[in-house]
């Protein structure tokens, strides 16, 4: 079986909302500046802008997906993430991540083997606080996901920044 082989599958990958720095907190103690699809579950960085993210994005639905805060995500590398990712049980269909930058852009960029339209140049552009990116594969099970698999389906970018949609969703 191929890594291609599988069911389909879509990481939405959302970087945390803007967030302060008020004089004396350490940055994982930072909080926010302000206040398509479902996932299936959230992983979410111990951050507090990432944690605040997450009740932002939680509440836009009825029925929240179930969430697991993970430390590992707080300033991670694309190897960290990697490994948290595909710690994924295999009956998640779409998974959301909620962490930071430079490996949420750098995790996009490694995992996009193609794009549509222009996603790929918009995130090495700039990948800015609240971008949500939306990859799509097929895989047997999150821990199949590898470099280059992935098809970057959207950028998009909230509150009037520039940013690219393409309208297109994974089988």
């Amino acid at each position: 079986m191929s890594p291609q082989d599988g069911p389909p599958r879509r990481l939405v990958v959302l970087r945390h909302a803007k967030s302060d720095w008020p004089g004396g907190v350490p940055d994982h103690e930072r909080p926010l500046a302000e206040t398509g699809c479902v996932p299936d579950l959230a992983l979410v960085s111990t951050a507090v802008r990432a944690r605040q993210t997450w009740q932002l994005a939680s509440a836009e639905w009825d029925a929240p997906p179930p969430v697991r805060h993970d430390p590992r995500l707080y300033a991670a590398e694309v190897p960290e993430l990697l490994d948290v990712v595909r710690e994924t049980p295999a009956g998640i269909g779409t998974l959301l991540l909620v962490a930071h930058n430079p490996g949420l852009e750098e995790l996009v960029l490694e995992l996009a083997g193609d794009d549509l339209g222009h996603a790929l140049d918009d995130v090495r552009l700039k990948f800015p606080t609240s971008a949500i990116a939306v990859l799509a594969w097929h895989g047997p099970g999150w821990h199949s996901l590898s470099p280059g698999t992935a098809l970057l389906t959207s950028v998009i970018v909230p509150r009037g920044k520039k940013g690219h949609q393409a309208a297109h969703q994974a089988d």
